[in-house]
């Protein structure tokens, strides 16, 4: 009767923290119902006689450990942005890599995705396809395909809108003391690096340079302190 008890309690709870049941608020309220499950079987379990028992109940709790750590992740990422970012060759070229990426990490954004290339001009005008009736669109596009890039993809909260505020205006001249092209550029044909402007902009942008293989899900040690996660 005890055993049955327990593997009727355990399936339930291995069902709810299958890999299908994810996402969002449904992620969340598996864990607490998965959580107040296994409560009362630890309960049950101490309060039953011998050693056996509490033995098999600790190895039992043990399994779905990591499945309530997962659950609490994805419910996490589902809040999560992903914006483009991208260094262009006059940064790559005036080696402010390293000043321009630990501006995102200092704030608290997480890299997901990273890579050096040198677009093709034909990439470029599918970059920049938004441009393409502007005077100015050939030369934008030879200027972004005649030297390595760096292309990155960022994710935290806010990442899309304040990350264009980490960057600036445009142009230089009018960007807010402090910002990326305001501190490191002078003029806007070498303004140093591009973000996406919006969430169907970034969408489209990490598509046309990432592959889904390239980026990486995970859970920074640091989040806890940005986020105030418990």
């Amino acid at each position: 009767m005890r055993s049955q008890i327990y593997r009727s309690l355990l399936s339930a709870t291995l069902k709810r923290t299958s890999p299908s049941f994810s996402g969002g608020k449904a992620a969340t309220a598996a864990v607490v119902s998965c959580r107040r499950r296994m409560s009362y079987l630890a309960s049950y379990s101490l309060s039953e006689s011998g050693n056996a028992y509490r033995g098999w109940i600790s190895g039992v709790l043990a399994l779905p450990a990591a499945a309530f750590m997962l659950q609490e992740q994805e419910a996490h990422a589902a809040q999560m942005e992903r914006t483009f970012i991208a260094i262009k060759p006059d940064g790559v070229q005036r080696g402010l890599i390293s000043e321009i990426v630990s501006r995102f990490e200092r704030k608290g954004f997480k890299l997901v995705g990273i890579k050096i290339i040198v677009p093709p001009k034909d990439f470029a005008q599918k970059h920049y396809h938004d441009l393409k009736d502007r005077p100015f669109f050939n030369g934008l596009c030879n200027f972004l395909s005649s030297g390595p890039v760096l292309a990155m993809v960022w994710e935290g909260e806010g990442v899309i809108r304040y990350g264009r505020k980490l960057i600036g205006s445009t142009d230089p001249q009018n960007s807010e003391p402090g910002s990326i092209r305001a501190d490191l550029a002078v003029v806007v044909g070498r303004n140093i690096i591009h973000g996406s402007d919006g969430l169907e902009t970034a969408k489209d942008e990490i598509k046309l340079w990432f592959k889904p293989e390239e980026l990486v899900n995970y859970t920074s040690n640091a989040e806890k302190w940005i986020y105030g996660i418990n």
